[in-house]
């Protein structure tokens, strides 16, 4: 949350409003009331949101390179680039490499990607190094030569400034002679504009928040302090904060702030049925929560109603957002399941079946363990190292994140801190995620809305 204070030499007033308000709100424009001077009308603010556009532009090139020396005694050299980015401070840091071209003095590498920001940080003046290099089995490299250029160079595309002479510093100053160690040459440039996360949220792309939690008897009686559910008057327990740390932030991406709500393990009144996958609200038809705070107070009612039972089965409740989502593939919603559980899921390979399927539909899956539990066996759902796969398919995308609630607690008992912590990590990789899908199914954000434009209806699960 940010406080924007307005002056014009003098205090003219104040409003509170998060970033997210501004992205998610409707042509990216919203309007707030300043207040601060009592008995006074401040006016209002309108505030805007545009992405630059050097952080979003992608460069492809190739290039080949002529007569380069040498450097193989049977053979003759295995050449590739390595290109630096410099830095402020006069230092480089390395920013793409080519694949090695086997045997030979004149190669031609292949076309290649690379963010502008990761070329020259949107400086189009600054100097790019290119080291050449002939690769060693070892991995002691031969250094072949040097030679600078700029991405406002590099954009001119094939030209005769685009001929760059390969200079070997040492070399040059023991040999008169020396003319060059080979030549490179830019073969072609162009440069693209890739979408963003932005651009989907402003083009009237809805996250569609969706919570399910742990309600298996592991968690302890919630009457008792010692439960990971107990409904403590003074503070709140890790499955509402892990639910509000989340939920706050997500929800300015949600236009109606309608969420549905489920709980999972439980035997329900009145004849103690245990069910996967019940609405919060009691309400099969209508599972949606106004707001967090409503998603909150369904928790609390459910804590009262239900018992507490087991096994932890994710595979249902899972399913049924899949469904959900399968329905709506055209790019203009996006589902993010946030699953609140303290222990080892008990339908893993049901649950590796669920995630593999749902992999290729518009969804996102948020898994934060509560407790002191050991929760190894759910990092085999986050599919950072290894994709996920069942029954021999691979995860189309990698849509799981899975965090311990506890590496995320601050030592002093700051509840505030915690949860900012717990909120950025988890949901760091959910841009990137939408993006692999829209990107998959070939879906481009449609045109930003106008700020009078009304955004589509939510979608019930």
């Amino acid at each position: 949350m940010t406080l924007f204070r307005l002056w014009l030499q003098d205090f003219l007033g104040q409003t509170f409003c998060t970033l997210g308000e501004i992205i998610g709100s409707t042509g990216g424009r919203l309007e707030r009331t300043l207040s601060g001077i009592p008995g006074k009308k401040c006016g209002t603010i309108i505030f805007t949101a545009e992405e630059l556009s050097n952080c979003r532009d992608i460069a492809t090139m190739q290039l080949c390179a002529n007569k380069l020396d040498k450097k193989d005694f049977f053979g003759k050299s295995d050449p590739f680039l390595v290109f630096y980015r410099s830095n402020e401070d006069g230092t480089f840091t390395i920013c793409h490499k080519t694949e090695v071209i086997k045997n030979t003095l004149n190669p031609v590498w292949q076309p290649f990607t690379i963010p502008v920001r990761a070329l020259c940080n949107g400086d189009y003046d600054r100097t790019v190094k290119v080291d050449v290099y002939d690769w060693d089995r070892d991995g002691s490299h031969d250094f072949i030569g040097e030679f600078t250029t700029s991405y406002r160079e590099l954009s001119r595309g094939q030209s005769q400034f685009n001929v760059y002479e390969v200079l070997n510093p040492k070399k040059k100053g023991k040999k008169k002679k020396y003319v060059n160690s080979g030549t490179v040459t830019l073969l072609s440039f162009k440069v693209e504009s890739e979408y963003t996360f932005v651009d989907f949220i402003r083009g009237g792309t809805q996250l569609n928040f969706v919570v399910a939690i742990d309600f298996t008897a592991s968690n302890g009686n919630p009457s008792q302090p010692t439960s990971l559910h107990y409904m403590n008057p003074y503070q709140m327990n890790a499955y509402a904060m892990a639910l509000k740390a989340v939920g706050e932030i997500i929800q300015d991406y949600d236009s109606d702030k309608l969420f549905p709500a489920y709980g999972f393990g439980a035997k329900l009144p009145p004849d103690g049925k245990i069910s996967h996958a019940f609405p919060l609200n009691s309400d099969n038809e209508k599972p949606n929560c106004v707001g967090i705070e409503g998603v909150l107070e369904a928790y609390f009612q459910s804590l009262r109603n239900v018992q507490l039972y087991g096994p932890t089965n994710f595979a249902p409740v899972i399913g049924q957002v899949a469904r959900s989502a399968a329905d709506v593939t055209d790019g203009s919603q996006y589902f993010v399941l946030l699953m609140i559980t303290d222990g080892v899921i008990s339908d893993m390979v049901q649950t590796k079946e669920a995630v593999v399927n749902a992999s290729s539909l518009p969804m996102s899956i948020i898994i934060v363990g509560v407790g002191p539990a050991e929760f190894d066996a759910m990092e085999e759902l986050d599919g950072d190292e290894v994709r996920v796969s069942s029954r021999g398919r691979f995860a189309e995308r990698d849509i799981v994140q899975f965090v311990p609630f506890r590496d995320y607690i601050d030592r002093s008992g700051n509840q505030v801190l915690s949860m900012a912590r717990l909120a950025k990590d988890v949901l760091a990789e959910i841009p990137e995620q939408l993006l692999s899908f829209m990107k998959s199914r070939g879906i481009e954000p449609r045109p930003a809305l106008p700020a009078s434009s009304t955004p589509p209806a939510h979608m019930r699960i």
